[in-house]
């Protein structure tokens, strides 16, 4: 599986994908939504999954000596290497956020969602949603990916609108907190996105080996 990775980190994956995960920044943009910087981040690996497709890249990997569930397993692999560094990346900006600019004005006075533990867990739970739709629906065909993207990009967008809204409903303010207010039930909030990440990362690539398995790539 470590060679496959390597093959797809060398040959599959453009540089734009590694780029977007600049995206990450958003997480210190006031008076925007900053959940928006996952999607971006996904449109970089969707970029790759573009090109992996126009170039034959599932054929020639199909044809290596590896079995075709590891072929699957290879993408997903990047994928959530990919997040994986984007998550890391927003979790220090996050962190700069609750400790040395908690007190700043321009975030005190934004009414769009905090960075906090929750956004953490939401940025969790989004990629989870595009490793089901998107990266699962890829393996259905392994070659049609417009539907499956723009399945996702709705999907996404209203989750956004759905978090953005969770902390204005009374009794909810606590999903908004600054600093280390609320810490208990932050830190709960972003186990639970970690635990739905790797539960529909899981599913998604197991269901994606099977649908690849039944696919004839001569057709």
């Amino acid at each position: 599986m470590s060679m496959l990775l390597k093959k797809e980190i060398r040959l599959s994956t453009l540089p734009l994908t590694w780029l977007f995960i600049g995206f990450a920044f958003m997480t210190m943009l006031p008076g925007y939504p900053i959940l928006c910087g996952v999607f971006f981040i996904t449109l970089g690996i969707y970029q790759s999954f573009q090109s992996a497709r126009e170039s034959n890249d599932i054929v020639y990997s199909a044809l290596l000596p590896v079995a075709k569930r590891d072929v699957v397993r290879g993408k997903y692999c990047l994928v959530v290497l990919v997040e994986l560094l984007s998550f890391a990346l927003m979790a220090v900006l996050t962190l700069l956020r609750m400790t040395l600019f908690q007190n700043a004005a321009v975030y005190r006075q934004n009414t769009l969602m905090n960075a906090n533990p929750f956004y953490l867990g939401m940025v969790f739970f989004l990629f989870g949603l595009f490793n089901v739709i998107f990266v699962g629906g890829f393996w259905k065909t392994a070659y049609k990916i417009g539907k499956p993207f723009a399945i996702h990009a709705v999907v996404t967008f209203l989750a956004i609108g759905a978090a953005e809204t969770l902390h204005h409903i009374p009794g909810l303010e606590a999903l908004n907190a600054f600093g280390f207010d609320h810490i208990a039930l932050q830190l709960s909030l972003l186990m639970c996105g970690a635990l739905l990440y790797a539960g529909m990362t899981h599913y998604s690539c197991r269901k994606a080996c099977a649908n690849f398995e039944k696919l004839d790539l001569e057709t």
